[in-house]
């Protein structure tokens, strides 16, 4: 038997609200005798004579009242499918998207982000999930939508905007006994310090340029996040690396100031990532615009 051609289905769906083949032809722009074809191919695709010639038209059959409906349907949903995209209402929207990010962007992102969201897209959920050396493969996957921070292994093969730009600063308790107001290089070699090792926060970059000056610091602590180090600061002695915005909301919470370092660490940008698959989604376009509307100017 045939495979069924969309032609024919529209073929039949026009002689059945025309009742009438030179109609049906000419409502779809096409010669008469293809649509005569068509009806053809499709009798024999049913085994039916599905219209007959009346004095009042083309009468269906049994057989085509009984299809009419479904193909008539499924015409419907692909002329859908053929069309623009549906247009991303954020007030009406139920959606749910997982942003991979640091623990970082969770302090400075997701505050300002989920309080937008609130008022523009009520119905969203955002999940945050950490940034891990599988991003590739669950960018691609889907698992995760987007990819926030400073990730250059996602610099070839993925979508990326960049949101803002950073720098670093050094985090020490207000009432440090031999640290206040300015940290020299001699007390940045040796004061103890706070060593955060974490996925996508560009802090590479600072033992890279450390190593390179040949700049030592006395670790003494390492802890995986930069949720608790402010309070660690604020009751120890130690020093600890943390990008700019990070540090100016920390020095809001604890009882910490913010220091230039002696030392000239270059600046990096943070960005969202995306893969393909997802470039053209209209939930996520806007979803990528929020972010780009709320934090593009954020490091100025």
């Amino acid at each position: 038997m045939a495979k069924l051609n969309l032609d024919w289905l529209e073929v039949f769906v026009q002689i059945y609200k025309t009742q009438s083949v030179s109609r049906a032809a000419m409502q779809l722009g096409m010669e008469q005798a293809s649509a005569s074809i068509a009806l053809n191919k499709l009798r024999q695709h049913f085994d039916d004579r599905l219209f007959v010639r009346t004095a009042d038209g083309m009468v269906p059959t049994p057989r085509a009242q009984s299809i009419y409906p479904d193909l008539q349907e499924a015409l419907a949903r692909i002329d859908t499918a053929r069309g623009m995209p549906a247009a991303f209402m954020p007030s009406e929207a139920v959606r749910e998207f997982r942003i991979a990010m640091t623990d970082i962007s969770e302090i400075i992102i997701l505050p300002t982000l989920i309080n937008y969201l609130q008022k523009t897209a009520p119905r969203l959920v955002v999940e945050a999930t950490k940034i891990t050396s599988e991003m590739r493969q669950q960018l691609a996957t889907g698992d995760v939508d987007f990819a926030i921070g400073f990730l250059p292994d996602l610099e070839a093969g993925f979508y990326q905007q960049s949101l803002f730009e950073q720098n670093f600063v050094c985090l020490v308790a207000k009432d440090h006994p031999r640290v206040q107001g300015k940290l020299t290089r001699s007390l940045f070699s040796h004061e103890g310090h706070i060593l955060v090792t974490t996925f996508g926060t560009g802090h590479a970059i600072v033992d890279k340029i450390l190593a390179k000056q040949k700049i030592e610091r006395r670790v003494v602590l390492r802890v995986s996040s930069f949720l608790g180090v402010a309070r660690i600061v604020a009751q120890t002695d130690f020093l600890v690396i943390v990008p700019r915005l990070l540090g100016m909301t920390l020095a809001a919470q604890e009882q910490v100031q913010v220091l230039e370092l002696p030392i000239l660490l270059p600046h990096y940008k943070v960005k969202q990532h995306w893969h393909e698959r997802f470039h053209l989604d209209a939930g996520s376009i806007w979803l990528r615009q929020t972010m780009a509307k709320l934090f593009m100017d954020a490091s100025r």
